[in-house]
């Protein structure tokens, strides 16, 4: 099925939002931290201006978002190219993968203060 990106902007901000209430994982009596920075990265055959109206919503919901420039070279290169800008962002924070992407913000996903991941038509790592 074919999506535009009107459709894709508003799964994803809605998939955020849910991302956001979820308490997966957490203790029944805890309350999630509640993320204000996304961290999007594109897939193969993209790059990071691919989620510029992504981000303009987001940021137009009050949220920060930095897409990641994915190097396209190796899983590793990339990996690393992810964890820069998790680091750069306060926290709490939501990386989200688009295709090859959710490989990698599953690995770059274990940085601290990652609340969620999002993954978006994703590969991703079991």
């Amino acid at each position: 099925m074919m999506m535009n990106r009107r459709a894709f902007s508003a799964a994803l901000v809605t998939g955020a939002a849910a991302s956001l209430i979820s308490t997966h994982g957490m203790a029944a009596n805890s309350t999630p931290a509640k993320a204000r920075n996304f961290v999007p990265a594109h897939g193969l055959f993209a790059d990071g201006s691919c989620w510029s109206e992504v981000i303009a919503r987001l940021q137009a919901a009050g949220f920060n978002a930095t897409a990641v420039q994915n190097p396209l070279t190796t899983p590793p290169e990339a990996v690393a190219s992810a964890k820069r800008v998790l680091a750069r962002q306060d926290c709490p924070k939501v990386p989200v993968g688009h295709s090859f992407c959710g490989m990698i913000v599953t690995e770059a996903g274990v940085h601290p203060n990652v609340s969620a991941l999002v993954y978006e038509a994703s590969y991703a790592i079991a």
